[in-house]
């Protein structure tokens, strides 16, 4: 019977070649999970500026307020899945996570921040459409009060990852690149799957605005 002293000796004289096979296997999921993460950044910033236009007259502007908010639900959720992985992976020392390291320590702290306070301000933003009179006016505070920390502590977090969002976007675009790494499809499919469940949420949802007006 091999006791765990034979198997760790047997891991240690494993073959170069196959640890090697590995480690880049590994390396590769690493660098799957952060293809997702940018590409649905990218898709998020452009849905976040969209919907900063509509703040700007939001009365006039309350139906695209409305459909650009529920059209986000879903990439956000993706985006905090795909971070959320890495953080586990990382903090339970996963060794290719590991390797890859984590973000800078304000980032880090800020990053539980940015979850939270998105889903404060999208869950009370759908909140307000279905709230009783009774509660509109003090929920319509918290969605007011968190939407403006969040684009406070927003602005810090995408200044912060700017530069890898470019970077990382465009991976799964390029034949070049697009080939060194598998499930390109599967990433770019899950992104746009987000956005479409997204379109279907905002069409269910849209109706409501109008009920709300009317209130």
């Amino acid at each position: 019977m091999a006791t765990s002293g034979t198997t760790g000796t047997a891991r240690r004289h494993a073959p170069r070649p196959a640890r090697d096979a590995a480690t880049r296997k590994a390396d590769a999921g690493v660098e799957a999970n952060a293809r997702l993460t940018g590409t649905t950044a990218a898709v998020l910033l452009v849905l976040f500026a969209i919907e900063g236009v509509t703040v700007l007259s939001v009365r006039s502007l309350l139906t695209a307020h409305v459909v650009i908010g529920m059209v986000l639900v879903p990439p956000v959720l993706v985006k905090i899945a795909s971070t959320s992985y890495r953080f586990v992976r990382y903090y339970t020392g996963a060794p290719a996570y590991r390797r890859k390291g984590p973000p800078s320590p304000a980032l880090r702290a800020l990053g539980p921040l940015v979850v939270v306070l998105t889903l404060v301000v999208l869950a009370s933003g759908i909140g307000l459409l279905y709230s009783p009179a009774g509660i509109r006016s003090p929920l319509f505070r918290i969605h007011q009060a968190s939407f403006v920390l969040w684009f406070a502590v927003l602005a810090i977090h995408v200044l912060g990852h700017l530069k890898d969002t470019a970077k990382l976007a465009p991976r799964d675009l390029y034949w070049r690149t697009r080939r060194q790494v598998t499930g390109a499809s599967l990433r770019q499919w899950t992104v746009a799957a987000s956005i479409g469940i997204g379109v279907l949420l905002a069409s269910a949802v849209v109706s409501e605005v109008g009920v709300f007006l009317a209130r």
